[in-house]
């Protein structure tokens, strides 16, 4: 009889007070909203398993009673679920993302980076030292809000710092709808402070620059070390990677943790509503200008500006605004051209061997 995989209830508390063991797909991260997207029938012959790695020579999927490597492919990232056709790895069917963080990818080709999928809460992690950055926290949390992803400041390293009111006023100042926490990532305060997003079947993910301590946190959460872990120049505070590849642990009892390397380039594409929502009064500013089209750096009518020249916004937080908007419409643009582009080259291949066939 084949295994009902569509049943996913938490577990709870029994009448005994005890706390029924979480099966291996649940500790995997298995949600009634991917069970919706199939049957039992379609799931007894191809079983659900969850991207955990990913690597150029392929994926490694993990499910109940399976870990093995499937053949790569670019449409499938760390977190994705896959319906696993063991005749024909390749075409093991996509199930469709509760959530996905990407990003333009690095250097001068036109494509887009799909970092994680399926995270319920990301972790943006910054040290109480030189690599604390507003602009590149904002970045992250428009991110996050744009994948519909729960954002959680995490500022590390409190306990080599004097004062750390500063670096939390600051990240506290980004959005109302953001936590900030301070903490010791070699203490205990990780698993006390980030129980309430660690529960079991929920995915987390580390996010952050090289040497913040995504690593050192992730094997704080396993209560054992599963991700390798270096220390940073003591000179500009700056870390030297230890984490080559995004890979997600999976932790008896909590949830599954994502880890990433240290992201020295974060281009925002399609994030428009993202960066609405980080900076929200600005954007319902914007709504009052005289023109549509207003780009809020000379024109007249323009509510944004009459509110710099009142003092009801700085000047700084409105550079950084004009920024994102500018590169998240332009890398879009540039990557909709891109796209456009393939499509037809597509297309006049396929009509090229389709007249050569005749």
């Amino acid at each position: 009889m084949p295994r009902d995989f569509s049943k996913f209830t938490l577990p709870g508390a029994d009448d005994t007070g005890n706390t029924p063991a979480l099966s291996q797909l649940q500790e995997l991260g298995w949600q009634p909203f991917f069970a919706q997207q199939t049957s039992v029938d379609e799931l007894s012959t191809t079983p659900p398993a969850r991207v955990t790695e990913v690597h150029r020579s392929g994926l490694r999927v993990l499910g109940d009673g399976i870990d093995m490597v499937v053949p790569p492919r670019a449409d499938a990232t760390v977190g994705d679920w896959l319906l696993l056709n063991y005749e024909l790895p390749s075409a093991s069917r996509l199930l469709e993302r509760k959530s996905l963080i990407k990003r333009r990818a690095a250097g001068h080709d036109v494509n887009v980076q799909l970092i994680a999928a399926n995270i319920d809460t990301a972790f943006i992690v910054t040290s109480c030292n030189a690599d604390f950055n507003v602009a590149r926290l904002e970045r992250y949390v428009a991110l996050a809000f744009e994948a519909e992803v729960t954002p959680v400041i995490l500022l590390t390293k409190a306990d080599l710092c004097r004062n750390t009111l500063p670096y939390v006023t600051e990240a506290q100042a980004i959005s109302d709808a953001v936590t900030v926490l301070t903490l010791n990532a070699r203490s205990d305060d990780p698993l006390t402070l980030l129980a309430p997003w660690c529960k079991p079947g929920q995915t987390v993910a580390f996010l952050g620059s090289s040497g913040v301590g995504k690593s050192t946190l992730t094997n704080a959460l396993s209560t054992r070390e599963v991700a390798a872990t270096n220390s940073i120049r003591e000179d500009d505070a700056k870390g030297r990677h230890t984490t080559s590849h995004r890979q997600l642990h999976i932790i008896a009892d909590r949830c599954a943790v994502l880890d990433t390397p240290g992201v020295r380039e974060l281009q925002l594409t399609d994030a428009e509503s993202g960066v609405a929502e980080v900076f929200s009064d600005l954007d319902e500013l914007a709504g009052d200008c005289r023109f549509n089209d207003c780009s809020h750096v000379s024109e007249p009518g323009c509510a944004v500006l009459a509110a710099l020249d009142k003092g009801v916004i700085d000047e700084p937080r409105l550079a950084r605004w004009r920024k994102l908007l500018a590169e998240d419409r332009h890398n879009t643009a540039t990557l909709a051209q891109r796209r456009s582009k393939d499509k037809a080259f597509g297309k006049m291949v396929r009509q090229a061997k389709k007249h050569k066939s005749r």
